[in-house]
């Protein structure tokens, strides 16, 4: 199967307040510099919320990677944490791991999840839908898209896919 080149980028920080502002103008740049401009206020929110999580919920270290990847027509989101309890949409009741962040980050993705990971923390992640009208390619401009063979990746579990409107 011929498909389109990934994109990826990865960032490792403590999730700091001051931290958390910096990469999501990172994330900001980074989807510029992919033409992703339509994209750019939803990562950003999206990656603030997980960040604020790992921030408020996560041990003393609050060590974390985030990783955005682009495929095709879908951008992920995913921050890596070594927590193992997993977050879960909930009302702002004050609760350890809920509140609105999640239902947020639910609600402007297409969809969502958590991964639980082999060394015992977790990835939440989200994804959002690349508008047709994107050059991130750079086909318009008289570039040319490189062909490979893609990679087989390991499922992830969704927690909830929202349909099209």
């Amino acid at each position: 199967m011929i498909s389109r080149v990934n994109k990826h980028c990865s960032v490792e920080l403590q999730a700091l307040p001051q931290r958390i502002g910096q990469v999501r103008r990172i994330v900001s740049a980074q989807l510029r510099y992919w033409h992703l401009d339509p994209l750019i206020d939803p990562a950003a929110l999206g990656v603030t919320e997980l960040l604020t999580n790992v921030h408020q919920h996560t041990g003393p270290d609050k060590r974390c990677t985030v990783e955005i990847t682009l495929v095709l027509d879908r951008l992920t989101v995913s921050v890596r944490d070594h927590d193992p309890r997993v977050p879960c949409v909930g009302a702002a009741d004050g609760g350890s791991l809920h509140g609105r962040g999640l239902a947020l980050v639910a609600a402007l993705s297409a969809s969502w999840g958590v991964q639980r990971r082999a060394d015992g923390g977790k990835a939440v992640w989200f994804t959002l839908r690349v508008p047709a009208a994107a050059d991130v390619w750079g086909e318009r401009a008289g570039g040319t898209a490189v062909a490979f063979e893609p990679a087989v990746v390991a499922p992830v579990p969704v927690v909830r896919e929202r349909t099209p409107v």
